[in-house]
């Protein structure tokens, strides 16, 4: 191990991370990889790499592509809704990971219906602007081939994007207000805010509760997430303004621990998705604000 090598794996470690958690929706088997990467990278004789972005985004790229076989026979058997790891994010900070269109949680969700190739081309051409040569010479397939899976690719992605982007400041002010509503019982003000067809997603991972299948509807929605609070209080209850993914979201803590963290969807006729992460095994590397 060299010096250089080590300045040099450090530049790259965030373009590096955003990759791999992109492509595995965790951000724990984003930080393996990365260790597997730098135990790749440290037996190279770096003075030879032309271009080591290139190239530590093809070892990373081709780990996760092995990864995804392991993650997909885990999620056959995992109890409830699968929801990507969260990451609270620092608004502005520049790092690559934090892009917030393309890390938010919707999109992690969209891009789970990808297929591993598809998802390692997208990833690559149109988050971090590898050109199709680059890509192709990574995953050693063809560059036509690799034009013809990325546009799919981005097709696919197009289409399960949701129609209308609310601007951080109107998503954070719904946010908290639907919170206000929620912590003070309001169902009727709760489902005001709602849009009639509203989806919950909440995963707990069977290790804590939250529903099994997506609830729809204002009503059933709303009714659900005040059972949680009234019938289950959380111990010592504090909640944080931050930003998960890239987005305005809310962080609830029991103590010094992480109970869970929520980020809201919306578009004109009110709040379209509500995604909860409980499952403790997901809020690890998240720490209790020191608001």
């Amino acid at each position: 191990m060299t010096d250089d090598a080590l300045a040099l794996f450090q530049q790259h470690r965030p373009v590096l991370f955003g990759i791999a958690y992109r492509m595995l929706g965790s951000a724990s088997d984003a930080e393996d990889i990365l260790q597997d990467a730098w135990l790749s990278w440290s037996r190279v004789d770096t003075a030879g790499v032309a271009e080591p972005r290139a190239y530590l985004a093809r070892t990373v790229t081709n780990l996760s592509l092995n990864r995804l076989g392991s993650a997909a026979v885990r999620r056959e058997t995992y109890v409830g809704t699968w929801l990507p790891e969260p990451l609270v994010t620092v608004p502005d900070a520049g790092g690559e990971v934090e892009r917030a269109e393309t890390v938010s949680l919707a999109m992690m969700v969209v891009l789970e219906s990808l297929s591993p190739l598809e998802r390692a081309v997208f990833v690559l051409k149109e988050v971090f602007g590898f050109a199709h040569a680059e890509i192709a010479a990574m995953l050693e397939r063809t560059e036509a081939a690799v034009r013809q899976v990325g546009s799919r690719a981005k097709a696919h992605v197009q289409a399960g994007r949701p129609r209308y982007e609310a601007p951080p400041e109107l998503r954070r002010r719904v946010t908290e207000e639907f919170l206000a509503a929620c912590v003070g019982g309001d169902l009727n003000r709760m489902m005001e805010m709602l849009a009639p067809e509203v989806t919950l997603w909440s995963d707990g991972g069977g290790k804590v509760k939250a529903a099994l299948r997506p609830i729809t509807g204002a009503d059933k929605a709303a009714r659900w997430i005040l059972g949680i609070l009234l019938n289950r209080p959380v111990p010592d209850l504090a909640v944080h303004r931050v930003d998960i993914n890239g987005q305005p979201g809310l962080l609830f803590s029991s103590g010094a621990a992480v109970d869970s963290v929520m980020v809201v969807e919306l578009d004109e006729t009110g709040i379209t998705a509500i995604r909860l992460v409980r499952n403790p095994d997901k809020l690890r590397r998240i720490t209790v604000p020191k608001d």
